[in-house]
């Protein structure tokens, strides 16, 4: 047996604005386990008063008091679903999905909550960026992966976006969590193996622990950098054969 610390819901469970609504945001919070948190993909905006302005995608941890402890705003968005792209010179802001462009969020952060260990909060395909998910300077214990996989419908998309987040596991040595709608949900350990995952589409909850932590991997210490200089590596022979070749 183990405590539980903390529920964690999918990216788009909140289907409100959190931080302007209390009423809703005190329900959430009657789910949070003693000394413990939900923490939720949701949409927040700029606080009140005065009207919407900004928009973020975000994760929110919400105790059982449902005050906001801690937040991450999503740093890189989609194209043409979050945000479009050189909206303000072209007329084709039409074709973004939303009402408004979203907000990107400052990067990588580690959230810090008491009787939590650090998390790396990733929203959806930020899990696709190698070397560009984990806080150097402040190295968390394991990676949170909310996602809402739901564009994809029943395809190949939420087992290959399960795969690739299972490889960002393998490459920073931490365990990761990852909560979907409408995809695979699953627990990582640092070393990649698949601890617990769900079936597509499947309305279920799991009770995991949360694995340890590894030390810092190689490739988290070098990012792409390694693959650079194994890149030169590799290529140097090839150009002084054919600096050799042009000289005979």
């Amino acid at each position: 047996d183990h405590p539980l610390a903390a529920v964690l819901w999918p990216e788009a469970a909140a289907t409100f604005l959190i931080e302007r609504d209390a009423g809703h945001r005190g329900a959430i919070a009657t789910v949070a386990p003693k000394d413990g948190y939900v923490i939720t993909g949701a949409l927040r905006a700029n606080p009140p008063p005065g009207p919407v302005k900004q928009v973020w995608n975000s994760i929110e941890a919400i105790d059982g008091d449902g005050a906001i402890r801690a937040r991450y705003d999503k740093a890189h968005l989609v194209p043409f679903g979050e945000y479009m792209p050189f909206g303000d010179f072209l007329p084709i802001r039409d074709l973004s999905v939303g009402a408004i462009d979203l907000s990107a969020g400052p990067g990588p952060q580690t959230i810090s909550l008491p009787g939590l260990p650090g998390l790396a909060p990733l929203v959806c395909y930020e899990a696709i960026f190698p070397a560009a998910i984990i806080d150097e300077q402040h190295r968390p214990a394991w990676i949170l992966n909310v996602t809402n996989d739901a564009w994809y419908g029943r395809s190949s998309g939420p087992f290959q976006h399960f795969a690739i987040a299972r490889t960002r596991a393998i490459e920073e040595g931490l365990p990761l969590v990852r909560v979907a709608n409408n995809g695979i949900s699953g627990v990582v350990d640092a070393a990649g193996r698949v601890l617990a995952r769900t079936t597509l589409d499947a309305v279920t909850y799991a009770d995991v622990a949360l694995p340890e932590a590894g030390p810092p991997t190689l490739y988290s210490r070098t990012g792409d950098w390694l693959f650079l200089g194994l890149l030169i590596a590799g290529l140097a022979p090839l150009f002084w054969r054919l600096g050799r070749s042009q000289n005979v």
